[in-house]
Parts: structure tokens; sequence; C-alpha cells
């Protein structure tokens, strides 16, 4: 219900005490008493301001007719019937269509503040701006690219060049290829580490030991020399040192490389003394399972692998919430397994944390069978343990792919706003150069 008066959208002259203004073409009534809750808006000035102050009303709207007493402004008219709603319900929302960031320069410009915006358009509104940064964060970084050229100094031009070439595939023709190579030995260097592993094309050492093939390690070291050489040009060309060190994907890479480096001194440098100590053997064997680490490199080559990532991490509620019902459902399972077994004489449910091990593999719906109920109940417990895990398991995983969409879609538009940004910044400042040319 409207306890005070609509605007009207009549044609006519106004009656006392109230408004026409135009907007866009849009003729719209307005109660003066409706306008001064406001005061300080740019409506309420309109209001209390004189028609005989030509001077005054020049500044607070685009035109005046004095003889049908209405002003008029060229802005939004869709914007405007959202925001004379504040007049009304002491709120505004911004309807879908209506470009936020535009809608907010609306409002300063009718001298309405933000904090009347309802707590759902303040969301979008900071979602929108978060992406505008972003686009702006886009746009700085193809401008560096396309601004090496312009470097000061010789070595700053080749520095740039070669961050572009290790960092940039799609900034040329070499710089792709270099990212496929780089692509690729990570693929062998994965390989050639787990074909070691097969007994068939191990051989024998000198101490009756099988050890990698001679072949494989020296495919093993020409990989490990390329992704050295790549970590330290990609090092060295870098244009902030400490932010590339403590880039999670280039602590990666260097924790890639390090094991490779570690086993050669401890193989080859060391003494035979030093090499036959256990501890020491540990170590290498724990240096040489730390090559898995390779694999993640592969993100650094794939969106989808990066995209992926983003997406869990803001999928860490949901993905909270899976544990948090594995663990209650692990501990209830267990516990009543370990219960409804005992009077069985071939139990193989020793204790409650043994039954835990059973209860994972129960509701995740692995099943190894090393460990099974034997009573009536017990198997009842496990078919509402196993129900209980699919519910548990399925009930997150939609969220987690729309995330993964959202993020997807909105990363591809993102770029493309960037590019077209920056297309239209080239445009600009090729009219700017042929205009002054002209003169």
């Amino acid at each position: 219900m409207w306890t005070i008066p609509k605007p009207n959208y009549r044609a006519g002259l106004c009656a006392e005490g109230e408004i026409a203004v135009n907007i866009g073409g849009v003729r719209v009534v307005l109660f003066g008493d409706v306008l001064n809750r406001y005061p300080e808006s740019r409506l309420a000035e309109l209001v209390n301001c004189s028609t005989q102050n030509s001077e005054l009303i020049s500044t607070l709207c685009d035109d005046f007719d004095p003889g049908r007493k209405e002003f008029y402004f060229d802005r939004d008219p869709d914007a405007f019937k959202c925001i004379i709603d504040v007049y009304y319900f002491d709120e505004i929302h911004i309807k879908r269509g209506i470009c936020p960031i535009c809608f907010i320069k609306e409002m300063e410009f009718w001298k309405i503040d933000q904090n009347v915006l309802d707590e759902c358009c303040k969301s979008y509104l900071s979602e929108k701006e978060e992406e505008l940064k972003e686009i702006a964060n886009k746009v700085k970084v193809i401008l560096e690219d396309m601004e090496v050229d312009q470097c000061i100094t010789r070595t700053q031009r080749c520095q740039r060049f070669l961050w572009r070439l290790m960092e940039k595939p799609d900034s040329s023709l070499p710089a792709r290829i270099i990212a496929i190579a780089s692509f690729l030995f990570i693929l062998v260097s994965a390989v050639v580490m787990c074909v070691g592993t097969i007994p068939e094309l191990q051989v024998m050492d000198a101490e009756g030991k099988l050890v990698e093939h001679p072949t494989l390690e020296a495919i093993e070291t020409v990989c490990m020399l390329w992704f050295t050489t790549e970590f330290f040009l990609r090092l060295a060309s870098s244009p902030n040192k400490l932010r590339f060190a403590l880039s999670i994907m280039n602590i990666i890479d260097f924790m890639a490389i390090m094991p490779f480096y570690v086993v050669l001194a401890l193989t080859y440098l060391g003494t035979t003394s030093i090499m036959e100590l256990a501890n020491v053997q540990q170590a290498v064997q724990a240096l040489r399972i730390m090559r898995i680490a390779r694999i993640f490199k592969l993100a650094r080559h794939s969106s989808g692998l990066q995209t992926l990532t983003y997406a869990l991490k803001n999928s860490l509620k949901e993905l909270g919430l899976l544990l948090m019902y594995m663990g209650v459902g692990i501990f209830v399972f267990s516990a009543l397994a370990y219960t409804m077994e005992q009077s069985h004489p071939e139990t193989l449910f020793r204790s409650i944390p043994q039954s835990f091990w059973w209860a994972i593999i129960t509701m995740t719906t692995v099943g190894y069978g090393d460990i099974y109920p034997k009573t009536t109940l017990g198997k009842c417990n496990a078919a509402v343990s196993f129900l209980c895990g699919v519910i548990a398991i399925a009930l997150p995983i939609h969220p987690i792919i729309n995330n993964f969409v959202i993020f997807y879609n909105k990363q591809k538009v993102l770029e493309t706003a960037a590019k077209h940004e920056v297309e239209l910044m080239e445009l600009k400042s090729g009219k700017e150069t042929r205009r002054r040319n002209s003169y």
C-alpha cells in the first residue's frame, strides 16, 4: 500500500506543490513534500529554489521551461525510475540490465547517498567493482607488453623481451614454441619417472642393486637442464624478484628441480661412508619421490587447471561441509560397526580407530574388502553408511561445478573486455594523432 502520493507521468501544468521533470523524454510529476524527505538531494533543491533564479536553476538542471514549469535532464530514465524509489521506500534496488557503475554515477548526480542501496545491490556493486579492477589489471598487463620498445635502456628492453618470451605464450610465435616445448619436457619427465620404476627396464649397479637405466637417466638430466635454464631465465627477467620468489607456482618449480641437484650432490660428491648411512639413503629416496612435483608445472601452461584451482578455492565452504559430514559419519558408523561386530567370534573390527578405515572406504564407495562386517546388524549398518556416504559426497558437487563454470566464463568475459578496452584506447590515440597532424 502506498501511504504517500505516487509519481505521475501525466502531461499538462503542475499543481501547487508539484514539480515536473523531464528525464530523457520521460515526463514525471513529483510532489514537493515527498522530495523534501531528502532535502540535500538535487530534486529537493529544485523544489525549494525560486523559479526566478535562473542562474541557480541552470546549475541544477540542463534546461527549464518557465511556461510549463518543467525541468529537463539529459539522464537515463530507467535509472531515474529506480532512484525516485528512495523518496517512497527509503531504499533503492538496481534493476536488471542497468550497469551498476553507471547507476552509481546517476546517484551521485541526483545527490543520493549510496547507503540507501539495498544489501543485495551493494554486494552486486562490489562484485562489479572487483571485475572492473581485474579488467584494469589485465589492461595494464597488456599495455606493459606493448611497451617493450619504449623501455629506456637496451638492458630493460632485453629483460622485457625475455620476460614476454618465457611468460607470455600469446605474445609471439617463439614464445608459443617455448611454452609447447616446456609442456612436452614436463610430460617426458613424468613418463621417464614412471617408466624408471619398472624392474624389467632397470639395470644392476656394482653392488648388485637395481637402478634406473642410463638412457632414462640421460633423458632425466636433459629435462632437468631445461627446467633449470627456464627457471633462472624467468627469474633474471622478472620485473619483481621478490614477488617472483613468493609465487606458489615458482615455489613448485623450484621444488621440482631442487631434488635432482641434491641427489646428484649426495651421490657423486659424497664419500662412500656418507652414502652408506641409512639416514642419507632415506633422504635420497625421499628427494626422488619429490620429483612428482613436476606434474604441477602443467598448471602454468593450462588455463583449465588454473580455473579449477580458483574454483576449489572459492568452494572451501562446500568442501568444509563435506569433510564435516564425512567426519561425523565416519565416527558414528565406525563406532556402530565395532559394537555390532563384537558378538562374532571372527570379527575383523578390533577397535574403533581401526574401524575408521572401514568407514572411510565404505562411505567413499571404495570398498577394498580387507575388512568387512559378518553379522546381520553389521551389514545393515554398512548399507546405511554406504548410502549416507553417497549422499554426503553428491551434495557439494553441484556448487563446486557451478563455481567452476562461473569463474571460467567470467575470466573469458574479462579477457575479452580488457582486449576491447585496449582496442578502444588505440583507436582514441590514433584519432588524436590524426587530429594533431591535421593542424
